[in-house]
């Protein structure tokens, strides 16, 4: 199967949020709402916001609620595009066409960086992370989410696209259905060596999402109640690694030489 274009991307992210799969939806959305809350907390009254790879946009009108002045990057037409139809109502919010591995907007410039589900898609994460590292201000975050290696979900998608198995999943979830795109997945000691060699700290963390093969597809409401059990259960175990998703709020520190 071919890779899919950022377009098939930008009309899967748009479907997630209000999938007829109860946990589809619920996965995607756990993740958006702690983001959003942790907009709402660190980024009331900044002066200037960036967003690297903004996708559909989710996440720019929040943004644009907080800040003076917002920033939207990416390198795929498809990205710029929807973000600048966002812009021609937003007037806070402007688009630029960035590499965040080589970027060239202003260093320390921003109090409020979002980088969520992109690093994944990026082969050198580690140039991403420093990128974004010197683009926040000496007072400012960086809030950084990125999918776990081994968590269920990852390692089931690789499955779901076998020939024979993906007309199957494609007749269950009756939506879009296409490859993730991620090579480049991290565990969780793999990524915060890669934030600690940047400068970054860790403020806080947290990790959602558990998902489970037929369990997720099959069981309705009540199977995503059942996950979402068993999400609580493994947050902060030892079997943490379990779930899809980990999120962090970080800031500048010390840098490793």
């Amino acid at each position: 199967m071919s890779a899919p274009t950022a377009a098939e991307l930008l009309e899967l992210q748009e479907s997630l949020y209000v999938s007829r799969n109860p946990t589809r939806r619920w996965l995607h959305r756990s993740r958006r709402d702690w983001v959003v809350s942790m907009i709402r907390r660190w980024g009331e009254n900044s002066k200037n916001a960036l967003e690297v790879g903004p996708g559909s946009g989710v996440y720019l009108p929040e943004l644009a609620d907080v800040a003076q002045q917002v920033v939207a990057a990416d390198i795929e037409e498809a990205y710029l595009a929807q973000a600048r139809s966002m812009a021609e109502s937003e007037t806070r919010l402007s688009v630029v066409c960035d590499d965040i591995t080589a970027t060239r907007l202003p260093a320390d410039n921003f109090q409020l960086v979002l980088c969520t589900e992109v690093i994944e898609h990026i082969a050198d994460s580690r140039a991403a992370i420093a990128g974004l590292a010197g683009l926040v201000s000496e007072e400012g975050v960086l809030i950084l989410t990125t999918p776990q290696k081994y968590s269920p979900l990852e390692l089931f998608a690789k499955i779901a696209f076998l020939p024979g198995i993906i007309q199957l999943v494609k007749w269950v979830y009756r939506e879009p259905v296409i490859p993730t795109g991620h090579i480049n997945l991290l565990t969780e000691s793999e990524l915060l060596r890669q934030v600690a060699a940047s400068g970054l700290v860790v403020e806080s963390a947290w990790k959602c999402g558990f998902y489970l093969p037929l369990v997720a597809e099959l069981g309705g409401d009540s199977g995503c109640r059942f996950l979402q059990w068993c999400e609580r259960k493994l947050r902060g175990s030892a079997l943490s690694w379990l779930l899809w998703t980990q999120c962090y709020l970080l800031r500048p520190g010390g840098r490793d030489d």
